[in-house]
């Protein structure tokens, strides 16, 4: 049986490794960087058609024949929305903008072959989604802490800021560690974990604060409201949790390469998410001693 005690050990427990967590991506971020995909670095993409057996595997092999050109260095193929058509993205040879070994390799392939369309990203317009990209994580990074400043005590908000900042972190320390591309689909992606992390967090600060008030005589610990919020708050946790997985886990698993990135993002982020709204989004007021009076409305003075 779970008692008050075995909960605030598991929450102070889970909090230290979320730190650690933390120190680790961060480092890992440090040494082995981000690996932005062609959205961010710019590239050429080629929408192509081929004989409906040749499958993406074929595509990139027979690419490496061009090897010299530079079509088969990052080159990624994913399906276009039917059978026989591909979309073919590498970054821009070093020769410039020459089709010509690309489609040559493709004709050994499939006699038949057509380049449908082309269309090339330069590197000014990735570096502009970059500035673009880490433009709209401040804008809502600063919003997020607005709000939370405005509907919180600032030591309570202080604890669903660091469970967000540490969802955003582990996130991108996977994506370093495992060197995943990051591009446009991932970025959208960690914006929607910010969102989530930040409503797990206040559902529980929301119950946090009712049973501070409502218990402001009793001088219960705060170790013990806060279990109780997380216990009063856990099957709707479970709940919205479990179903969001089971959503992204079928994205993930029928999406295809395309939604890879998108989908792992997502499911990572919403357990670590959950994680850090129960561990470190309670464990900080805690530290910051948050009490009952914080939120009782001041006495008004026995003057006139």
């Amino acid at each position: 049986m779970i008692t008050n005690k075995n909960a605030s050990q598991w929450r102070y427990a889970t909090s230290v490794v979320s730190v650690l967590l933390m120190v680790v991506a961060i480092l890992t971020l440090s040494v082995k960087g981000l690996n932005f995909g062609q959205d961010f670095t710019g590239g050429v993409v080629s929408e192509v058609r081929v004989a409906e057996h040749i499958n993406s595997q074929t595509i990139v092999s027979g690419l490496s024949a061009v090897q010299e050109a530079g079509v088969s260095a990052g080159v990624s193929v994913v399906s276009a929305g039917e059978q026989g058509r591909w979309m073919i993205r590498f970054p821009v040879p070093d020769a410039g903008m020459d089709l010509a070994p690309l489609q040559a390799a493709l004709t050994q392939l499939d006699p038949q072959v057509e380049i449908l369309n082309t269309s090339m990203v330069g590197p000014q317009v990735g570096k502009e989604m970059v500035e673009q990209g880490g433009l709209a994580m401040l804008i809502c990074l600063i919003s997020i802490m607005a709000y939370l400043s405005f509907r919180f005590e600032w030591r309570q908000a202080s604890g669903a800021l660091l469970a967000m900042v540490h969802d955003v972190l582990l996130v991108l320390g996977l994506f370093s560690l495992l060197q995943l591309e990051v591009n446009l689909t991932v970025f959208a992606a960690l914006l929607a974990v910010i969102g989530y992390s930040l409503n797990d967090s206040i559902v529980i600060a929301d119950r946090v604060r009712e049973l501070l008030q409502a218990k402001a005589k009793t001088n219960t610990p705060l170790a013990d409201i806060n279990n109780q919020a997380i216990v009063s708050t856990l099957t709707r946790t479970l709940i919205t949790s479990g179903t969001t997985l089971m959503t992204i886990s079928a994205l993930w698993l029928l999406g295809g390469s395309a939604l890879e990135g998108f989908a792992i993002t997502m499911f990572f982020g919403i357990l670590v998410g959950t994680w850090s709204s129960i561990s470190m989004g309670t464990c900080l007021p805690e530290l910051l001693k948050l009490k009952a009076e914080h939120y009782l409305p001041e006495p008004l003075p026995a003057g006139p």
